[in-house]
């Protein structure tokens, strides 16, 4: 005998985390940055991040539920010790620099080195890297945009420019990583079947019982 029991077609989400990490100089606007992004605040009020912080949020990129997990890490040197904590498991790097600070912006090439001792190489190709040129609301700019372009090129990275006061480019910014980190990675999930067959046979041999009406 054998008996076919359809099973109901259902939608399928897959559910992903991923982990951004926000290095650079102590007071270039990290926290700002992630603030804008997830809660749509900015405050004018600065408070030094002390060791690590982080926040959430849920995303739905192309019908799949995305956990975005976002840490902002404290730029100065008391704190370098938590730094493979904090880059385990990352996904994806954004350095921020001030534009209007060239010793923020001389500070990427140091926050480049600890990136690079960091982080595993993984299978899914390049580890993604943004440069992220903030606070460009302000006037009295001491960083290029060709300046913080050409250090972005040869060093493998995308540059953006941001105001995480004036939201300028923010979402951008984050929507850009979340997409690529999905880009570089490789799900392959089995086909479900759309029935499930059950068959019973009878051992070789064995008498067959005969109709009892």
């Amino acid at each position: 005998m054998r008996f076919w029991r359809r099973r109901p077609r259902r939608v399928m989400f897959r559910r992903s985390h991923l982990k951004i990490l926000l290095i650079g100089n102590s007071g270039v606007g990290k926290s700002a940055l992630m603030n804008q992004y997830v809660n749509n605040r900015f405050s004018t009020r600065y408070r030094a991040t002390i060791g690590a912080d982080f926040l959430s949020k849920e995303l739905t990129v192309d019908g799949r539920t995305i956990m975005v997990q976002i840490w902002d890490t404290a730029g100065t040197e008391r704190f370098q010790s938590l730094g493979t904590a904090l880059y385990r498991g990352s996904d994806c790097c954004l350095l921020v620099f001030d534009v209007t600070s060239a010793n923020s912006f001389s500070g990427l090439d140091k926050w480049y080195k600890q990136l690079l001792l960091q982080i595993e190489p993984g299978e899914d190709g390049p580890f993604p890297i943004a440069v992220i040129g903030n606070k460009t609301d302000l006037e009295n700019r001491e960083v290029s945009t060709e300046q913080g372009e050409e250090w972005s090129r040869l060093h493998n990275a995308e540059y953006f420019e941001t105001s995480a006061k004036a939201a300028t480019n923010v979402q951008e910014v984050f929507e850009w990583a979340v997409r690529t980190v999905l880009r570089s990675r490789k799900t392959l999930e089995p086909p479900q079947p759309d029935s499930v067959q059950l068959e019973t046979r009878q051992p070789e041999g064995a008498p067959r019982e005969k109709c009892s009406c």
